[in-house]
């Protein structure tokens, strides 16, 4: 099955400071038929003005990474960790037995990312965060691993969950393809678009919702930039 869920019919939120998209039930946005995918619970398209962001606030329990678009993203937690995150790279944080944290634009002009929350295989872990930088010519036509729960994937940011955060850019015409497990659910969004997934098309921050497959194939219309989540 792929199902393309149209970024108009997203979940809207704006609050000023912030303008979000909710691809499932987030906040005041309730789709009892939109309450996640497989272990994907939350994943947010944010556009967070500059000079402003998320105050200190807590998590438990869940596995939390941040792929950032445009702009830069910097964040604060009370483990006592600071870092910024700039467009094209990833954080991650385990939130385990607990965490207060912040995240702030800092920069002059907006930023946005993709928020996205997988369920833990770890309940009451310790927590943690991290970030790396992962250069879009390294991942230009193929899929690269980002964030990963399992220990092959050396290379990846780790997460507390049997999932895989991937990412790749492709040029106009060119393909990538993905073996996927079909019992497992992945969900796909191109910053940039449209896109084909195996034949079907997407555009640009559409949602694409994938399972009973074993491979996919994604063509890019037009120069594209995708990140996808796979998932039990």
């Amino acid at each position: 099955m792929i199902d393309v869920r149209k970024f108009s019919t997203l979940g809207h939120a704006d609050h000023g400071w912030l303008d979000a998209r909710h691809h499932f039930s987030f906040a005041d946005y309730y789709d009892p038929a939109r309450m996640g995918w497989g272990a994907i619970r939350v994943w947010n398209d944010d556009r967070i003005g500059p000079k402003t962001g998320f105050p200190p606030h807590p998590h438990r329990d869940m596995e939390i990474i941040t792929y950032v678009r445009t702009g830069a993203i910097t964040h604060q937690d009370s483990m006592g960790n600071r870092g910024r995150t700039e467009a094209g790279d990833v954080q991650v944080m385990s939130a385990g037995t607990g965490v207060q944290h912040a995240e702030y634009n800092l920069e002059d002009e907006a930023t946005t990312l993709f928020q996205i929350w997988v369920q833990t295989d770890r309940p009451g872990a310790e927590p943690s965060w991290g970030a790396a930088k992962f250069p879009k010519a390294d991942r230009s036509g193929r899929f690269v691993t980002l964030a990963s729960g399992y220990e092959e994937d050396a290379e990846a940011l780790k997460i507390n969950s049997a999932a895989r955060v991937l990412g790749a850019t492709l040029a106009r015409g060119e393909s990538a393809e993905l073996s996927l497990d079909p019992s497992r659910h992945a969900y796909l969004v191109a910053t940039q678009g449209p896109i084909e997934v195996n034949g079907v098309r997407a555009e640009a921050r559409d949602g694409v919702a994938i399972t009973g497959v074993d491979r996919v194939t994604v063509t890019a219309l037009e120069d594209a930039e995708l990140v996808l989540v796979d998932a039990r």
